[in-house]
C-alpha cells in the first residue's frame, strides 16, 4: 500500500503529464492554420499551469539558463531585449516564480561600451531588471580586464588569439567575439553553474518572439516557450551544442543583399508605375519566406539554396485607407535603412513545427541565438580579433568537425530587429559609417570588406576541415594554397554581382528620372523621390562602378596583408584550443570534459 506522500506525488505526475498534453494540444490549434491569436492567452495560461504542478511536486530538476548577451551602446535595444525577456518570463513561467523572482533565469550583460553614459545605462538596466525578478549581472570593462589580469601576462599572450591584447585604456569596441570570448572564460570561473545550466548567448537586438504574417499584418508575438523547448532537447539527447535561427531582418551585412533588393525596388517602381496615384493601396499581399531560406543573399548558391529568380513584393505597412502614392512616400522613407541592416522586401517569418520534429544536425552557429552546456565552453568563437563577418558560421564548421551530430538546430528562432524605431538606423553598427546628416550618405567599406574576408575564412575552414583540420595539422603551404583558392573564387563572384548591380542601378535611376512616371507629374511627391535619389546614390557610393569598397578586395597589397593574418590565425588555432582549454582547466570550477 502506497504512503499518502507517495499518492500524493503520483497523482501529481498524472496530472503533470495531463497537463502537457494539453499544452500539446493547444499548440497545435493554436498554430493550425497559421497563427490562432485569440489563443494565445490560453497557451501561456497552460503552461504556468503546468508550472505550478511542478513547483507544487517539489523536485524540478531542469536546466537552469544564463543569458549572456554582449552589449556595445545600443541602450534601446538592450532594453528591448530584455524586456521581450521578461514578458517570456512572465508568460511561460518557465521554472516557476519564486519570491518575486524567476530562479531559473539569470542574465549577464557582457558590455563593450564606449559612451559613459550608455555604460551607466546598462549599469542601471541591470539594476532594473534584478529588481523585476530577472537576476541580471553586469559584466563591463572592468570585470572584464580583472578576469584578463588573473590570467597572468604569459596565458593572456598566448591567448591573443582568442582574448585579444588591447590594453585598458582602449579596452571597449573589441567586438562581439573577443567580449563573448571573455564572458565564456569567466562564466568557466563561477562556481554557481552546474551540469545543468545551459548557457543561451543572444545579441542585442533580437528579442524573445517571432514575426508572423497574418492576414491583418506582420505580428511579433511571445509564441514559443524558448526554455522549455530548450530544457526537453537537452534533457532527451546528448546535443552539447544547439543553434537557432532569426525572423525579421536578415542576420548578413547588406554588403551582400543590394542585388536582389535592387532588383525588388525596380519591380516595386514598375508596380506603382503600371497604377494610378490615387487608387487605393494595392500592395499588402507581399511575398514572404521562412527563416532559413536566405532568399536575402545575393550568393545564396554558395550556402546551398536556390537563389530567388524574381522580384519579392513589398509588403505596405500602412494601415486604414491610404493609396498607392501614400505606399510610394512611405516605402521611400524605409530605402536608406537598407544599409544598416533591414531588408523591407525580403522580411523572414516563423513558420510553425513541432520543435522536437525539427531537431537536426547543424553546420553553422547563429552567434546571436545558440545554446550549450558548459562543457560546450571550450568552443570559443575563432579569429576574435581579426573581427570578421560570418565569425558564426565559421565556428559552426569547426564544431561540427569534432563533434558531428551533437551539434543541432532546432525551429527556435528569435526576432532580429537592426534599426531602431523612428530613426531607421541601428544604435550602434561596427563598420558601418554614416557621414553628414545632410546628405545622408552611408560607407559600408569596412563591413564590406570584413564581409569579403569572412567569407574567404569561413570556405576555407570548410575546405581544411574536411582535409582533417583542426584535428590534425596541416602544412602551412596548404593552408595557403587554400586561401588563395577560395580569394580568388569569392574575388570573381564578388565583381561578377558588382556587374549586375551597376546595371540594376542605371535600370533604377532611369525609371526614376523617366517623365511620364507619375511621381514626376507634381511636386507633391518630390520629398520621396529624393528618398529614392538618395538610396540610388548610396548603392553607387558602395557598389558603383568607382566604389573603393572593391579597391580593397581586388588589391593585390591589401591581399597579401590579410592572407599573411588569415594564415597566422588558422595555423595557430589547433595551439589556442589547447591553451584555452588549459585556462579553463584552471579555473576552481572547471569545466567538465565533452
Amino acid at each position: 500500500m502506497r504512503s499518502p506522500i507517495t499518492c500524493q506525488t503520483a497523482s501529481l505526475d498524472e496530472r503533470i503529464a495531463a497537463q502537457r498534453s494539453a499544452v500539446a494540444d493547444m499548440e497545435k490549434a493554436l498554430w493550425a492554420g497559421g497563427l490562432n491569436e485569440p489563443l494565445l492567452a490560453a497557451y501561456q495560461g497552460a503552461f504556468r499551469q503546468l508550472e505550478q504542478l511542478i513547483a507544487a511536486r517539489g523536485d524540478d530538476d531542469r536546466h537552469r539558463f544564463v543569458i549572456v548577451i554582449p552589449v556595445a551602446d545600443r541602450p534601446q535595444q538592450t532594453r528591448s531585449c530584455l524586456d521581450s525577456l521578461l514578458e517570456l518570463c512572465q508568460a511561460f513561467a518557465y521554472g516557476g516564480l519564486c519570491d518575486g523572482a524567476y530562479p531559473k533565469i539569470s542574465v549577464v550583460i557582457a558590455d563593450d561600451s564606449s559612451d559613459e553614459g550608455h555604460i551607466a545605462g546598462n549599469r542601471e538596466i541591470a539594476r532594473h531588471f534584478s529588481q523585476l525578478g530577472i537576476a541580471t549581472a553586469y559584466f563591463g570593462l572592468d570585470e572584464q580586464f580583472a578576469v584578463l589580469a588573473a590570467l597572468g601576462a604569459d596565458a593572456r599572450a598566448e591567448l591573443s588569439g582568442i582574448l585579444g591584447s588591447a590594453g585598458r585604456e582602449a579596452f571597449s569596441h573589441k567586438g562581439h567575439a573577443i567580449t563573448r570570448n571573455i564572458a565564456y572564460l569567466m562564466l568557466g570561473d563561477a562556481k554557481e553553474y552546474d551540469e545543468r545550466t545551459l548557457i543561451y548567448t543572444v545579441d542585442s537586438d533580437q528579442e524573445f518572439k517571432v514575426k508572423v504574417g497574418t492576414p491583418d499584418g506582420d505580428k511579433e508575438v511571445c509564441a514559443i516557450n524558448f526554455f522549455h523547448h530548450l530544457d526537453r532537447i537537452f534533457a532527451a539527447t546528448d546535443a552539447l551544442v544547439l543553434t537557432g535561427k532569426v525572423v525579421g531582418d536578415p542576420p548578413v551585412s547588406p554588403s551582400v543583399m543590394a542585388g536582389n533588393f535592387l532588383q525588388d525596388v525596380i519591380g516595386f517602381l514598375q508596380q506603382m508605375a503600371a497604377g494610378i496615384a490615387r487608387n487605393p493601396c494595392r500592395h499588402h499581399q507581399g511575398s514572404a519566406h521562412r527563416e532559413g531560406e536566405a532568399s536575402y543573399h545575393d550568393m545564396a548558391d554558395l550556402f546551398g539554396f536556390k537563389p530567388a529568380s524574381e522580384a519579392y513584393c513589398y509588403r505596405c505597412t500602412l494601415t486604414g485607407e491610404h493609396t498607392d502614392a501614400d505606399c510610394f512616400d512611405d516605402f521611400s522613407n524605409r530605402l536608406n535603412s537598407f544599409f544598416y541592416g533591414e531588408h523591407p522586401t525580403r522580411i523572414s517569418y516563423y513558420c510553425h513545427d513541432e520543435v522536437s520534429r525539427t531537431v537536426q544536425a547543424a553546420r553553422t552557429v547563429y552567434a546571436g541565438n545558440y545554446i550549450f552546456r558548459r562543457a560546450g565552453l571550450k568552443y570559443f568563437i575563432p579569429f576574435a580579433p581579426l573581427r570578421l563577418r560570418m565569425s558564426g558560421p565559421v565556428l559552426g564548421r569547426l564544431v561540427k568537425s569534432e563533434i558531428k551530430g551533437r551539434f543541432v538546430s532546432a525551429n527556435l528562432p528569435m526576432l532580429h530587429k537592426r534599426t531602431v524605431r523612428g530613426t531607421g538606423q541601428s544604435e550602434f553598427r561596427p563598420g558601418v559609417c554614416a557621414a553628414r546628416a545632410e546628405t545622408r550618405a552611408v560607407e559600408l567599406c569596412d563591413e564590406f570588406e570584413r564581409q569579403f574576408h569572412g567569407d574567404i575564412m569561413l570556405f576555407s575552414i570548410e575546405r581544411l576541415t574536411a582535409l582533417g583540420y583542426p584535428q590534425q595539422p596541416l602544412p602551412a603551404e596548404t593552408v595557403a594554397a587554400t586561401l588563395a583558392s577560395v580569394r580568388e573564387e569569392m574575388q570573381q563572384k564578388y565583381n561578377a554581382r558588382r556587374r549586375d548591380i551597376v546595371e540594376k542601378l542605371e535600370r533604377l535611376r532611369s525609371m526614376l528620372r523617366d517623365p511620364a512616371n507619375w511621381w514626376n507629374t507634381s511636386t507633391g511627391h518630390a520629398a520621396a523621390v529624393e528618398n529614392f535619389k538618395a538610396f540610388a546614390d548610396n548603392i553607387a557610393r558602395n557598389f558603383g562602378a568607382d566604389a573603393p569598397c572593391y579597391d580593397f578586395i581586388n588589391s593585390a597589397a591589401n591581399w597579401e596583408k590579410w592572407q599573411a593574418r588569415l594564415l597566422v590565425a588558422i595555423c595557430r588555432y589547433p595551439q589556442e584550443r589547447r591553451a584555452w582549454a588549459a585556462a579553463l582547466a584552471a579555473t576552481p570550477a572547471a569545466v567538465a570534459t565533452a
